[in-house]
């Protein structure tokens, strides 16, 4: 009886308990060849909750689709804050480098609308706005009109 489990699970640091465990264990699937699938495919996320489905056959075999965790959770992450700010155009919360923005739009762009991460960036940058998070030291609602003028073009076409 083939099926897919849906799970978050920290990344780099799933385990073999709950909640990917209970779930596992009525499958025909190695629960540890799982879990260290896991651990390998969302090291590069090291401890962020990050959206997984385990879809599996009654062979025991197993495919594992890694999402990407949500772009305000990569940003809190990167930058090692827990909550953004309560009054984000005026209280900030931390300042992000452009090399900062690209790497987490790089990460998000298979789930963004945008077709590069130059664009990415831009809603990446949307999120900070929100968030309280500041880029270059300057407010996030100028990155966009930043990104235009060509300010980053070095960055993003390296």
């Amino acid at each position: 009886m083939a099926g897919n489990i849906e799970v978050l699970v920290p990344g780099g640091q799933a385990n073999p308990g709950p909640p990917l465990g209970p779930e596992l264990g009525p499958t025909p699937v190695d629960v540890q060849a799982v879990v260290q699938e896991i651990n390998d495919q969302t090291a590069a996320f090291d401890g962020t909750e990050v959206p997984v489905t385990v879809s599996y056959e009654d062979d025991g075999s197993f495919d594992i689709e890694v999402g990407v965790p949500p772009t305000a959770a990569l940003i809190k992450d990167e930058l090692g804050f827990e909550t953004g700010s309560g009054e984000p155009q005026e209280d900030f919360v931390a300042d992000m480098s452009v090399e900062q923005l690209k790497t987490i739009a790089e990460q998000k762009l298979p789930d963004l609308l945008a077709y590069d991460a130059k664009n990415a960036s831009k809603e990446v940058a949307g999120t900070c706005v929100s968030l309280g998070v500041t880029i270059e030291g300057e407010n996030a609602r100028t990155y966009d009109e930043r990104v235009d003028s060509g300010e980053y073009d070095d960055t993003f076409d390296a």
